[in-house]
């Protein structure tokens, strides 16, 4: 297996006002760093290491654990307020004046609701793997995903199932992900407690029970680019509401990979990390 300079990347800390963050920081410093912002249940052990590497080829990387997930100490939160309220917390603890952001899936509704509360700090962001809110005629989530994401020790099937599509490339891709991540989770590192796991549900909850009036006037005073991007057979976020999302939005670029799902970013690592430099540098 290919050795990642992410997996060598040391834990760091720094003390916010709500927490003790834990963070990895990686690549050239200078310019506005690149932030990332996990998904549901992920902490920065969670992170693809060829993924990150080639983020950090060119860019200040910064992952973390917001408050009360993973590493970073502090009580759990139970809205994307609150989650983008702790990721504000933590930029500001690092000293940065100004940073952009990548979201991934519940990251993504947080990187906008950073932008809506503190539209001075974000330069620029990417929304991968996620959306803005309720849109209409979106479908419901199948039981089969509420079901997964509701278990504190989903298997590699299940998770198979929530990022790939049911094909023998993709199903490939995400087992060669799953051996990728494999380094760090070996090593024993905290996952996020049933608890924070709740809340977090919580938040998704609460961001997809908004009505759309109210999503599409908040997607409508964002200012910052915007790179959206989705995975054509996303069974979680569906492509469509990536594609209303950029419809409403001042500045903004949508990419759809057709062979791919909700970790479209991993199973094309090479060429989503190329799209995000090319976004970033404009």
């Amino acid at each position: 297996m290919s050795t990642y300079l992410a997996d060598g990347a040391e834990d760091l800390v720094v003390e916010g006002r709500s927490a003790r963050f834990t963070y990895r920081r990686l690549g050239p410093r200078g310019g506005v760093p690149l932030v990332l912002l996990n998904r549901f249940r992920g902490t920065i052990d969670w992170w693809d290491p060829e993924f990150v590497d080639r983020l950090a080829d060119g860019h200040d990387v910064i992952m973390f654990d917001n408050v009360g997930i993973g590493y970073t100490t502090g009580e759990p939160r139970d809205s994307v307020e609150e989650f983008a309220d702790g990721a504000v917390d933590f930029v500001e603890a690092l000293g940065l004046s100004q940073v952009d952001l990548l979201g991934w899936s519940l990251g993504g509704v947080v990187a906008q609701h950073v932008a809506l509360r503190r539209p001075e700090l974000v330069r620029r962001f990417v929304v991968a793997g996620s959306g803005s809110g309720m849109t209409p005629d979106m479908p419901e989530m199948a039981s089969r995903v509420l079901e997964i994401m509701a278990k504190p020790d989903a298997d590699e099937d299940d998770l198979l199932y929530l990022f790939y599509p049911e094909t023998d490339a993709a199903r490939a891709a995400g087992a060669e992900h799953l051996a990728k991540v494999s380094k760090r989770l070996a090593a024993g590192g905290p996952a996020v407690s049933e608890i924070a796991a709740n809340r977090q549900l919580e938040a998704i909850g609460k961001a997809w029970s908004v009505p759309w009036e109210q999503v599409r006037a908040n997607l409508e005073t964002i200012e910052q680019p915007v790179l959206y991007a989705n995975g054509m057979h996303d069974v979680m976020v569906p492509a469509q509401a990536s594609y209303l999302a950029v419809e409403h939005l001042d500045s903004a670029v949508l990419v759809l990979y057709s062979d791919a799902g909700h970790a479209f970013l991993f199973q094309h690592a090479k060429a989503f990390a190329r799209q995000v430099a090319d976004f970033l540098a404009d």
